[in-house]
């Protein structure tokens, strides 16, 4: 097929322009789980580097080299793109970890490979008319406490070493070199999530790293994340925002995440959700972008969904709403998984479905996902834990999310993870190549299946924006 010809975009004012003038709006989808891998999304315990050394351990280099080389050529192809093409979305955020590009025993020493897998999505989504925006999400020293920053821990070193920050510097001065006459990338996500507990470190690396990668590439969009997990933008205030800059923030809806929520409109937790309050979250986190009038995007929002549940649907579509209402350009959160968000997903019958089980199901027994998991079978641990932090340490509140989620964090998703993931890597233990390939290879679009309620929310929604906007634009009779 021909590739069609991608414009290029800036930032004018609040909006994004192509260079015919015409307002564009970004929508569409995060590549989650692909260059950079979560445990939620391809069913593994705890962080992706220690799931590579315990696959790798048990496999052997040909096993583990042939089962990433099938999920890494696999995992988004043209068929991918036709599906988001042909649903009305024009845009994908590729989520990139920086281990792909450079190796912690030889910093600064680039990997052609890395860029490779980078070049052939890019061009693949290009051909289907679709946009890229690069969102480094993992980042030497991790940038929060979290798996998706492929920490092991539960510290973000990266904002108190400049070893780290000089590493990041230079991948994104070989990015912005690489990709500066590629109309086709929208711009660049220079750090996901950032989790800077002072607030100092990154309106300052910011500054940086927008002058380094200005004196390569003067012409992309940037995409600035806000702190705290992109929710809080206070560290910018007083300051002008950057030129050709837009301010992304993240807006997941409570309802869609919690593992307790049952309805919506509905309360969780003690607290009421409707379209109204959903909307003064949105507002409250896009309140530095309205007052410097600068563009909005949301650079993860969405529901899960453990089942079908036309609750959740209805969340998205006042989701939706309220973007197309402000004029806010949106990612969701995520493409493709093993069954819990993506609007494709690994057939539960499949080779590597039916593998790996026996970890899925102790993951869910245990709660040792964070993503909307449960913690029911494991509060005989916690109660303990939480009660004792009561009565000794009740002032403590621990950056970023407080006491409760930081015990949970240690116990469920580090302490329980890490003999779970040895487990996983034993499920792997003497596969063989060719098998290796047909595992990994689950994650083709041919061997997915589609959540058809998520997939004709959204068409509805695109073709009636899209029929909205034609409306505005015939002349007055």
């Amino acid at each position: 097929m021909d590739s069609p010809t991608l414009s290029w975009l800036r930032v004018d004012g609040d909006r994004l322009r192509d260079e015919a003038g015409a307002v564009v709006r970004l929508t569409g989808f995060g590549l989650g789980g692909w260059l950079n891998m979560e445990n939620f999304i391809t069913g593994y315990p705890g962080n992706e580097q220690n799931i590579r050394r315990v696959m790798f351990e048990a496999m052997g280099e040909e096993a583990y080299r042939a089962f990433f080389d099938e999920f890494l050529e696999g995992f988004f192809t043209d068929a991918d793109a036709a599906l988001l093409a042909g649903i009305g979305l024009n845009s994908v955020r590729i989520p990139v970890n920086y281990r792909h590009f450079e190796d912690d025993a030889a910093p600064f020493a680039l990997k052609e490979e890395g860029f490779a897998h980078l070049d052939r999505v890019i061009t693949t989504l290009a051909r289907h008319g679709l946009y890229s925006v690069i969102d480094l999400h993992a980042l030497p020293g991790r940038q929060n406490e979290h798996w998706h920053s492929d920490n092991a821990t539960h510290i973000a070193e990266f904002w108190a070493q400049r070893h780290f920050q000089d590493r990041v510097v230079h991948l994104w001065e070989a990015l912005a070199d690489r990709y500066r006459n590629r109309p086709e990338v929208a711009g660049y996500n220079p750090i996901n999530e950032p989790s800077d507990r002072t607030g100092r470190v990154l309106p300052a690396f910011y500054d940086r790293l927008e002058k380094a990668i200005r004196a390569i590439d003067p012409r992309h969009i940037l995409f600035l994340d806000g702190n705290r997990y992109s929710s809080d933008f206070s560290v910018f205030e007083g300051s002008d925002p950057l030129p050709n800059t837009v301010y992304t923030a993240h807006d997941y809806a409570l309802p869609g995440i919690a593992g307790d929520a049952t309805d919506y409109p509905g309360t969780v937790r003690g607290e009421y959700f409707d379209r109204s309050v959903v909307e003064r979250a949105f507002l409250r986190r896009t309140t530095f972008m309205r007052e410097t009038g600068t563009p909005i995007w949301i650079g993860e929002f969405g529901p899960v969904h453990p089942r079908e549940q036309e609750w959740r649907y209805r969340l998205l579509r006042d989701q939706l709403d309220i973007y197309r209402d402000h004029g806010a350009s949106w990612a969701l959160w995520t493409y493709k998984d093993i069954g819990l968000q993506g609007i494709a997903y690994a057939s539960p019958d499949s080779g590597y479905l039916r593998h790996v089980k026996p970890i899925l199901d102790t993951k869910a027994r245990l709660g040792v996902d964070a993503w909307a998991g449960r913690d029911d079978n494991v509060r005989d641990i916690l109660d303990p834990i939480e009660a004792l932090f009561d009565r000794e340490f009740p002032e403590y509140q621990p950056w970023p999310w407080g006491r409760r989620q930081h015990i949970a964090l240690l116990v469920r998703h580090i302490l329980l993870a890490e003999p779970l993931a040895e487990r996983y890597g034993e499920l792997f233990r003497g596969v063989p190549p060719e098998q290796a390939r047909e595992l990994a290879a689950s994650f083709r679009f041919e061997n997915c299946v589609l959540r058809d309620g998520l997939v004709e929310t959204l068409r509805a929604h695109l073709a009636a924006e899209h029929a909205g906007e034609q409306a505005t634009e015939q002349p007055d009779r």
